[in-house]
């Protein structure tokens, strides 16, 4: 195997273990996969720079007086050491936050958001009302285009969680 495809299946692994990383609820593990991505990133910025050449600042002969060489490409190099400096900083802000998040709760979990929660709560019992109109359908057809009245003011008649309607009707489970 050539050099050029050894570096760009190395950088590909890496890109690939980063990833996986991130999607971890560690901030640890999130910073590891910043790394490890970003390391990936720069050998795969590294391999499409072509092939090695000759240092770009020497004169049109080679090193040691011998034949001309071709360049080198400077850009690639310069854009890793960007990147370089880029994913360090990034490291170093995501430590932060997460030796932050370790003093004040004891861990390094990222916890789900209590709006994620509810949206997800409200998402999961609107997925379990369509199904069970979809059961009724299937067994009484005249169903189908009937409307029920909501039991709450949501599209789709999902109950809040035992909070009285804003019209001040009660709810239908006696709430």
């Amino acid at each position: 195997m050539s050099p050029s495809l050894v570096l760009a299946a190395t950088g590909g692994t890496l890109v690939a273990a980063g990833v996986v990383l991130l999607l971890e609820r560690s901030l640890s593990r999130l910073v590891v996969g910043v790394l490890v991505l970003s390391n990936g990133v720069n050998l795969l910025i590294l391999t499409a720079g072509g092939p090695a050449g000759a240092a770009p600042i020497l004169a049109s002969r080679g090193p040691h007086g011998g034949p001309h060489r071709a360049l080198s490409d400077p850009l690639p190099q310069a854009m890793i050491l960007t990147a370089i400096v880029i994913s360090l900083a990034s490291a170093a802000f995501a430590l932060a936050i997460a030796y932050r998040g370790g003093r004040l709760s004891g861990d390094d979990d990222v916890r789900d958001d209590i709006e994620d929660l509810r949206v997800r709560r409200e998402s999961e019992d609107d997925v379990g009302l369509r199904a069970e109109r979809e059961r009724r359908a299937v067994a009484d057809p005249s169903e189908l285009g009937a409307r029920e009245e909501p039991d709450s003011d949501f599209p789709g008649g999902v109950p809040r969680d035992g909070r009285p309607r804003r019209d001040g009707r009660p709810r239908r489970d006696g709430r």
